[in-house]
């Protein structure tokens, strides 16, 4: 396989507050591969989106990233460490967008109000390029073409809130794509659509893909969207990544309890009619109140006592390219079992 196009090592993303610190990204590792798709999966509030963010360096203030490296590997095979970049430096300014683009998780907060669909083109456009107004313009409504969006030389001189759901996330991927960047990252990137919208945008996406060899980051709580889309996939609990590995590794043989649980949420058609869906039991610790040890332990139907609340796993590979952090495979577990 290729070199990684990026490479997350040890990442860690806390927010300093009054009332305590939030660790929203703990220790992240992963790649991403060219031409390839990465899942990150994990209910809400296990630090998908605080990830993406970090790549980008745009986090809110008070978080910030506290350690790690952030490796975006160039044209030239020269790996460049986002995080020793200033967030608002020149250098970070153009590989934003220029290099990575990202969808956000909500086209309508996200768009403009006050300004066309084709005015916030052409400034992304410009930001990463030397065309002149009029020119961007002509490649502003090419994009929207090529997102699908119908008429676009009439739709560049709309606003965001003329659209429907699917034209505005059709309009979020062009953005991304406006300044021809290397890797797209998709936060939520179907969240409020319908079924068929859904699928016409992940369709498009992976469109899109093909035809620019783009390497894709995929941010999601749906097991079905990791399923049909994905190469590789992280999942994520508390900051976390409890797994990862081949999409194919995951679906069918998944090894960490939290990976088996999400699997097991996912309806089927096979189900007896009205039968009741399986869940995770509990609920996402509070920040403020983070478990010792293992942080999924508190909900782990695999708990073991005397191990799994009093250390953090270590990750141990148990297939080719297949890693879990998880004191099942462990030699302490084993022992006190």
């Amino acid at each position: 396989m290729a070199e990684p196009i990026l490479s997350v090592r040890d990442l860690h993303t806390h927010f300093l507050q009054d009332e305590g610190v939030v660790r929203a990204v703990d220790g992240t590792s992963f790649d991403l591969y060219p031409g390839r798709t990465l899942g990150i999966v994990g209910e809400s509030g296990c630090g998908k989106s605080v990830t993406a963010r970090s790549i980008l360096r745009i986090v809110e203030r008070p978080g910030r990233i506290i350690s790690g490296e952030i490796l975006l590997r160039r044209a030239d095979g020269h790996a460049l460490d986002l995080v020793k970049l200033a967030a608002d430096g020149t250098d970070m300014r153009a590989i934003r967008g220029g290099e990575i683009g990202l969808v956000f998780q909500e086209p309508m907060s996200s768009l403009s109000a006050y300004h066309t669909i084709g005015n916030q083109l052409i400034e992304a456009i410009r930001l990463h390029s030397t065309l002149s107004k009029r020119a961007a313009r002509a490649r502003a409504i090419e994009l929207l073409a090529m997102v699908g969006v119908p008429r676009p030389a009439r739709r560049v001189d709309a606003y965001s809130f003329e659209l429907s759901g699917g034209l505005r996330q059709r309009v979020m991927i062009a953005l991304a794509l406006a300044g021809e960047p290397r890797i797209l990252i998709a936060d939520e990137p179907t969240t409020a659509l319908d079924v068929t919208t859904q699928a016409q945008i992940l369709e498009l996406i992976r469109r899109l893909q093909q035809e620019r060899g783009l390497a894709v980051i995929l941010i999601t709580h749906d097991m079905g969207v990791i399923a049909e889309m994905t190469d590789d996939v992280v999942v994520m609990y508390l900051g976390h990544e409890v797994e990862k590995g081949p999409v194919d590794a995951i679906f069918h043989a998944p090894r960490h309890p939290y990976t088996r649980s999400l699997l097991r949420s996912i309806p089927s058609v096979l189900a007896e009619p009205r039968a009741r869906l399986a869940t995770i039991a509990g609920s996402i610790p509070h920040p403020y109140a983070r478990p010792s040890g293992c942080p999924f332990h508190p909900r782990c139907t695999d708990f073991v006592a005397g191990v799994c609340e009093k250390s953090f796993p270590d990750e141990v590979a148990i297939g080719e390219g297949h890693d879990v952090a998880c004191h099942l495979y462990t030699t302490r577990a084993k022992t006190a079992a």
